[in-house]
């Protein structure tokens, strides 16, 4: 899945720092001079794409039909609740739902969901 981007530098602080899902490379982008591509690590041998477009107006995200609803992404309960303390240290709006996902937006407006669950799982039960 590759997503935009409109600060390079704050997406890596929230992604990398925030989020700890590392940064694992980022290369110019070969359509769009000036541009950058760049990858995070999400675990499970998934990476999260990003492509900044300077000097291009694109508008903050839209949720809209047909589109990105949100990216759900698995990780452990321990750290799940690490990254719920995170949030909320960090002022991040968040929703907390079933006890095990929760809901928030990255700065570009894009909605994330972890979830405290295996992949393949979901609220315990196998889904894969």
């Amino acid at each position: 899945m590759a997503l935009l981007s409109s600060d390079v530098e704050r997406t890596i602080k929230f992604y990398q720092e925030l989020l700890e899902f590392p940064l694992t490379e980022i290369i110019e982008n070969r359509d769009y001079e000036g541009s950058n591509h760049f990858f995070f690590d999400i675990g499970n041998g998934n990476l999260l794409a990003f492509f900044d477009f300077p000097g291009l107006d694109l508008g903050p995200y839209q949720e809209v039909l047909g589109g990105l609803h949100h990216i759900a992404i698995s990780v452990d309960p321990a750290t799940w609740e690490r990254l719920r303390g995170k949030l909320e240290m960090a002022g991040v709006p968040h929703q907390i739902e079933s006890g095990a996902s929760i809901y928030f937006k990255d700065p570009d407006g894009a909605r994330l969901e972890l979830l405290a669950d295996h992949l393949g799982e979901m609220y315990g039960a196998r889904v894969m």
